[in-house]
């Protein structure tokens, strides 16, 4: 079928870059069941992808190669002579190296009444002509190392084959000595059997053929065989169509393509999503796709499955991003009023398929959360302290906070938390927004050090002793505009003399994470973090003592406490009225 057809070129593709001595192939190679116009177009079709293969390759002959359907009476043979004059002998010999090669034919069916079938145990014999014929290959090759036979059907499974005579056929095998091995094809799914007698029986399952099941793990796939050949021993590897890979095609050039097809991300433009006090929300949304690769790039749409709360008119929407294009998706987004059950942020779900020159390549899928606005903040989510604090353990469990959330303007700054590490090892991401640019608290195998990238350069105050583990210390990072600083538990512990205007990005800031060139969280840290403040000002100017809940000061532009959630945000208690979404793993724990 013409599906097929894109398999077995496929095949090829992958055979010429595995290099073998020569290819067999296990018969039914073309769809054949049909008159001779047909047959010669599809016959020419095949030898046309086959005759690509840089090694030489042999026919076996299938049902499907031989079966006639035509109008009127089919001829005698049916299309066996069609076959033997466009693809050779149906039963044949030859010797490669030290090892030899049979090629039998498997559907000789009646020759009196011209009857050909799979189906019936009297059409499943060897024809005495065809038993003199092995009986002679294998004399002749008596001396080699290994001797492989190949026909179309496997007829030692039993089943329709029940009543032939294959007993025969492998005492025949049996008694040459130096039979190593059997390819038959004809079911569409992998089978091995044996080695009975020292003999192997390999069936193969298609390369383009119909397949009954999906499911590869099981042997029904498209695949081909790779038969390495040792004057003592035979090995047989199964690959996947598709699967063998050419390495020269990783070019500098090819990669950086990819990864600008990889930072694919939806784009809200308009979005008029409210969040009510009540669970409810209901608005409209449109974003856009910039495809900046030089190549086509496939995407599908969809919200994220653990959004079960939510009903969306975005269902698996399919869209094709020519190199340089935009293109634009719009959808509605509705939630009940119901906060006994779990109430998460939306997430575009982004399925993307990179298609190249003579690849298509299944890129990581995206998940990103679509922003809310909230209607108001519950009256009391701010009174007391519930004691709580952010617990992560890896990057699914961070918070991010918005780039268009955090007001900081350029100029000196402090960012300041608690944190309590579970463990050290590693380059952890404590809180970032980094990038060539931006600012973080890093913690490197557990020293902990404060990064400023000013004018594209970084500047970093970093500590010399590694943070306790289990145990809560307060971190500030400040920049003043003539040094950066890091202080430990009040503590000034590192220093750095850097100036000039910080390199802005339009990244998340994760709390918990390193965001990654297209915006995800990676390189968490493992541990507990509370009480997060940014101020645009540098507080600290000398060693002092850090309070454990920190207050609200006019010079504040994010303070999330961590201690209580509305859904899946942790709000903001400066006058920017921020928020920052949980990641789906994310949870807020006891202190201690």
């Amino acid at each position: 079928m013409p599906a097929g057809l894109k398999v077995l070129e496929q095949a090829v593709v992958d055979t010429n870059l595995l290099d073998p001595d020569l290819v067999m192939t296990v018969g039914d190679l073309i769809q054949g069941y049909n008159d001779a116009p047909l047959w010669m177009e599809q016959m020419a079709e095949y030898k046309e992808i086959m005759d690509r293969l840089k090694m030489q390759w042999f026919p076996v002959a299938g049902n499907h190669d031989v079966y006639w359907r035509g109008e009127g009476k089919a001829p005698q043979g049916q299309h066996e002579t069609n076959y033997e004059k466009h693809f050779g002998p149906l039963w044949y010999t030859f010797q490669h190296k030290n090892a030899g090669f049979v090629v039998l034919y498997s559907d000789e069916g009646d020759s009196a009444t011209n009857e050909k079938g799979f189906n019936e145990g009297r059409l499943q014999k060897m024809s005495p002509e065809q038993l003199d014929f092995l009986r002679q290959s294998l004399e002749k090759h008596k001396d080699l190392d290994h001797v492989f036979l190949f026909l179309h059907h496997p007829r030692w499974i039993g089943a329709g084959y029940t009543d032939g005579n294959w007993d025969e056929v492998h005492e025949i095998l049996k008694a040459a000595g130096n039979v190593s091995a059997v390819f038959a094809g004809h079911i569409h799914h992998m089978r091995f059997d044996g080695p009975k007698d020292g003999i192997a029986y390999y069936t193969l399952a298609t390369t383009g053929g119909h397949l009954s099941a999906d499911i590869p793990g099981a042997g029904y796939l498209h695949h081909l065989n790779v038969v390495t050949v040792r004057k003592e021993s035979v090995t047989v590897a199964a690959l996947p169509v598709g699967s063998v890979i050419d390495p020269t095609e990783f070019t500098p050039e090819f990669l950086a393509d990819v990864n600008m097809a990889r930072k694919i991300r939806p784009e809200e433009i308009e979005n008029n999503l409210r969040l009510q006090i009540d669970g409810s929300a209901s608005g409209e949304l449109t974003f856009s796709l910039t495809n900046t690769s030089a190549n086509l790039v496939e995407a599908t749409a969809s919200l994220d499955p653990v959004n079960r709360d939510w009903v969306t008119t975005l269902d698996h929407q399919h869209v094709k991003i020519e190199a340089g294009q935009t293109v634009q998706l719009s959808f509605g987004l509705q939630r009940k009023a119901d906060l006994e059950a779990e109430l998460t942020n939306p997430r575009v779900q982004m399925d993307l398929h990179y298609v190249g020159q003579s690849t298509r390549i299944q890129l990581p899928p995206t998940s990103t959360p679509i922003s809310m606005k909230l209607a108001a903040v519950p009256a009391d989510y701010f009174s007391g302290n519930d004691n709580r604090c952010l617990k992560v353990v890896d990057e699914r469990s961070a918070v991010r906070v918005d780039s268009s959330e955090l007001k900081l303007p350029n100029g000196p700054f402090t960012l300041e938390a608690w944190v309590n590490p579970a463990q050290v090892a590693g380059h952890r991401g404590l809180i970032a927004k980094t990038q060539q640019s931006e600012f973080a608290f890093f913690m490197d195998e557990g020293v902990p050090q404060f990064d400023v990238n000013l004018k594209g350069k970084y500047y970093s105050a970093k500590a010399t002793d590694v943070l306790p583990v289990n145990q809560w210390s307060h971190l500030a990072g400040v920049y003043d505009g003539a040094e950066v600083k890091l202080y430990i538990n009040g503590a000034l512990v590192g220093t750095k003399k850097a100036s000039g205007k910080r390199t802005t990005n339009k990244l998340p800031l994760y709390i918990g994470a390193d965001p990654n060139t297209q915006g995800q969280a990676t390189r968490p840290f493992i541990g507990k973090i509370d009480e997060v403040r940014v101020s645009k000002k540098a507080i600290y100017s000398s060693e002092f003592k850090p309070e454990r809940r920190l207050a609200v000061e006019s010079d504040t532009v994010l303070m999330l406490h961590l201690d209580r959630q509305f859904g899946p945000f942790v709000l903001d208690q400066s006058k920017s009225a921020a928020k920052g979404t949980l990641g789906v793993e994310a949870k807020l724990v006891p202190i201690q």
